[in-house]
């Protein structure tokens, strides 16, 4: 399996706090099931705003304790939406996912942003691809789940967290979860691991609940090829999404 988020790197944002944690977390991550993990740690300005060159040598430190637990490590981030995503990537604060042209950023967990079209169209128009993070945690996609239809149509492609599928963020992110993998609007699935004894102790709970869910096939893109997608910076295939149809109680059936 490949993590495509995570916040792994020690001392730079809200995750491991030193390269003994994180040796513990890759530790968890191996006994999980994944071969390659993409390094995803926050930059938001005036925030967290660790550039790249110095995650970079953070990045060699780690590697020498991920080969011996036998996983590989690449370089990314999980960018905060902000009209100046393209420019952070350009002047090396932030980094796409393993240099490609892949773009995980995060949205207000509060409420919609105004700017999240602009913030599409800039990524889309410099050729690059976004990717929406756990938008299952978003309490305006938990309300309204058929908006991620129409930013699937703009070429955005979405990342949900295996934590969402038991629980772990609550009823209302496991209920969204499940309706958005049911209809085609998740692409790829991340721990967005942030501390041991965590997310990885329970990814393969959520990986059997997941394949009772999709099925095996669908599944597999998921965690695996749609991934590997990422890190060979190749397209990927994506199966045609349907309409949430509301039911009587509305849409959490």
């Amino acid at each position: 399996m490949i993590d495509i988020h995570c916040h792994l790197v020690y001392d730079v944002d809200d995750g491991s706090k030193n390269i003994e944690e994180t040796e513990l977390m890759l530790k968890e991550a191996k006994q999980a099931g994944f071969t390659d993990i993409i390094l995803t740690p926050h930059y938001r300005e005036d925030y967290f705003t660790v550039p790249c060159d110095e995650i970079a040598k953070k990045l060699q430190e780690m590697q020498k304790k991920a080969e011996t637990i036998g996983i590989r490590l690449y370089q990314g981030n999980e960018i905060y939406a902000t009209d100046r995503i393209i420019q952070l990537i350009y002047d090396k604060q932030a980094m796409s996912l393993n240099n490609s042209r892949y773009v995980l950023f995060e949205l207000s967990m509060r409420e919609k942003q105004i700017n999240t079209d602009q913030i599409i169209y800039s990524i889309l128009q410099d050729g690059k691809i976004p990717i929406i993070a756990h938008p299952e945690r978003y309490p305006y996609v938990q309300k309204k789940p058929n908006l991620l239809l129409d930013y699937i149509e703009m070429g955005v492609l979405f990342q949900s967290n295996y934590g969402s599928i038991i629980g772990q963020y609550g009823k209302e992110a496991k209920e969204t979860i499940k309706l958005l993998l049911t209809h085609n609007m998740i692409h790829f699935l991340g721990s967005d691991n942030h501390r041991t004894n965590s997310v990885y102790c329970s990814v393969r709970e959520s990986i059997k609940q997941l394949e009772k869910l999709i099925g095996t096939e669908k599944m597999k893109n998921l965690i695996y090829i749609n991934p590997k997608a990422i890190l060979e910076d190749k397209p990927i295939e994506i199966i045609e999404p349907t309409e949430i149809k509301k039911g009587i109680f509305g849409f959490k059936k």
